[in-house]
């Protein structure tokens, strides 16, 4: 998710719905949030405080990927590292940033630098306090191009911390980058521009800390083991290997909100077949799974049965820098206009997803106003609506353009239940709207598939992306040339220049004007069909009425589970 920055920080927030040992050792408002921890060990071995009732027993769609902050990039790597660790913020259960490892924080009168003072009583799992150097370590890896993160855009395009742009393209050292460790729990950030939304970036994994000693004694094999992470957080990670399909979390008995967290631990597990899902949630073995298609009609009328709004969009992304015929616009408007986006969330997912014609999903992100940014699911009917007639025209021109009569293209798809039964039934509506086109689905385990996108190795993707944070650029700022998640390798300079007034230019701090001038960006993308919107995602799940207090949410972190408890 490559994006930048904007203002609208309280309007936007008002607006939202929403290591047990170390690898070398053994065994604003200036408001407080939280309770002190009274555990009675320090996560090192000693035996952990258990609170009430049992482990809290969790389904995932795919593995972790990473448990890195500085490299995750999926939403699954994403809900586990924050079970374990804390950032500077975190979301109360309305989505509104509040204090986490910050105790209070200072905002310059110019709003471009933020003052942290971290918890005295923040300490990771080996005993050791958390610093203000443990954030720089950790930002100053984010950018630096020998790491090669992924999400470094988030303290440069994003975050617009100083200097990050300029070292993330190797131009300056990352030494220069505009975070200090003023003293032990002092932290002080450096902006270019006001960013309105910076605090709520501060409960995302990329702004993480990491102990530089602990990660330095543990070399090549930082994260992928209970030995080689550290907590901080509500849990400590006690069973894991990498792409393992079930592991466990305990609670961090010294963690300073630890009064709040009942669970004694969490127990995921990796369920990619939904029906077996479903079957261990009956069977007890799952306290909550997701459920879909003809599941949905199974269980609609059980009262453990509910919908959440994920966040993510699901769209088609076709490869128009390396496929000659996806380049055609005639071709790409053809294959956008002859999707039933409504036959596939009503008959197909059948979970409350939405069918969505827009390049900004709806329900996540407020104006000014206080209006939901893609309420209005026509504004771009013109080109992108369910319309087979329409959609042969284009065919037929884009055909001749070309001077073939047959078209044929692999999409890629996750190996997941539900991302099979869509990208089946996208095949047979194109096939059977524009003649001559035969589409093979290649199926892939998630990491491969997005390893594939984002190397242009493939010709059609079915993928998904969900909001880091709530504003539309956390959608937009994807199709900026040479973007890391712009896998369709478009590129638009007026485009480019719409975002970077909306960012860094005279609309930074102008909400009114910055809003219209992202419909303007948004109308682009739509109008040269860069990517095909499908629907947005809702999660149809099963949660035992023994569980409660889980909090959800549409932006960063989907489900967080520091206030859930579970009856005994």
């Amino acid at each position: 998710m490559k994006k930048r920055n904007t203002v609208l920080a309280v309007v936007l927030a008002a607006a939202m719905m929403v290591g047990l040992v170390g690898c070398g050792g053994s065994g604003n408002n200036n408001n407080s949030q939280g309770s002190s921890g009274s555990g009675e060990n320090n996560g090192n071995g000693g035996q952990v405080v258990s609170a009430g009732g049992s482990d809290l027993n969790v389904m995932l769609e795919t593995p972790v990927e990473s448990l890195d902050p500085q490299q995750a990039t999926d939403g699954t790597s994403f809900e586990v590292i924050a079970c374990f660790t804390d950032g500077l913020m975190q979301m109360d259960a309305h989505g509104t940033a509040v204090n986490a490892l910050a105790e209070s924080y200072e905002i310059s009168e110019d709003g471009k630098t933020y003052t942290f003072h971290i918890r005295q009583d923040a300490n990771w799992s080996n005993g050791t306090p958390v610093t203000a150097a443990d954030f720089v370590f950790a930002w100053q890896r984010a950018v630096d191009p020998a790491v090669a993160s992924e999400y470094s855009y988030m303290l440069s395009d994003i975050g617009q911390v100083v200097n990050a742009e300029a070292i993330i393209a190797g131009e300056k050292d990352k030494s220069e980058l505009g975070v200090t460790a003023v003293d032990e729990k002092t932290l002080e950030v450096q902006l270019n521009v006001p960013v309105s939304y910076f605090l709520s970036l501060m409960y995302f994994p990329t702004y993480y800390p990491v102990n530089e000693e602990f990660f330095n004694s543990c070399g090549d094999v930082f994260a992928t083991s209970p030995e080689t992470v550290l907590s901080n957080g509500a849990f400590i990670l006690d069973s894991y290997e990498p792409a393992a399909t079930a592991f466990h979390l305990t609670k961090n008995p010294d963690y300073y909100d630890a009064a709040r967290v009942q669970l004694p631990g969490l127990n995921y597990q990796v369920i990619q077949d939904s029906q077996q899902a479903l079957m261990s949630y009956q069977t007890g073995e799952l306290d909550t799974t997701l459920v879909n298609g003809e599941q949905v009609d199974q269980v609609k009328d059980d009262p453990e049965f509910t919908t959440i709004g994920a966040g993510y969009l699901w769209y088609v992304s076709p490869n128009m820098g390396t496929v000659p015929e996806l380049a055609n616009e005639n071709i790409r408007m053809a294959m956008t206009m002859a999707i039933d986006r409504d036959a596939i969330t009503n008959d197909v997912l059948k979970d409350g997803s939405k069918a969505t014609y827009t390049a900004v999903p709806m329900d996540f992100a407020a104006g000014p106003d206080g209006s939901d940014y893609a309420g209005d699911q026509s504004r771009y009917s013109d080109v992108c609506a369910y319309d087979t007639a329409q959609a042969a025209e284009y065919w037929a021109t884009g055909l001749e353009e070309l001077g073939v009569s047959t078209l044929s293209f692999e999409m890629v798809v996750d190996a997941d239940d539900a991302p099979q039964k869509v990208a089946q039934v996208l095949k047979e509506q194109w096939e059977t709207t524009l003649p001559g086109l035969t589409v093979t689905l290649k199926v892939e385990p998630k990491k491969q598939r997005v390893e594939d996108l984002q190397n242009g190795n493939f010709q059609l993707g079915l993928t998904r992306w969900g909001p880091d944070y709530a504003d539309p650029m956390t959608y937009l700022g994807m199709w900026i040339t040479d973007n890391n998640n712009n896998y369709g390798l478009w590129s638009n300079a007026e485009y480019d220049a719409i975002i970077a007034e909306c960012t860094t230019g005279a609309l930074c701090t102008d909400p009114e004007g910055r809003w219209a001038r992202l419909y303007d960006a948004e109308k682009l993308v739509m109008d040269e069909a860069v990517i095909y919107p499908l629907y947005t995602q809702c999660n149809a799940e099963m949660m035992s009425s023994s569980v409660t207090g889980v909090e959800f949410h549409p932006v960063a972190l989907n489900r967080v589970y520091k206030s859930a408890v579970k009856a005994k």
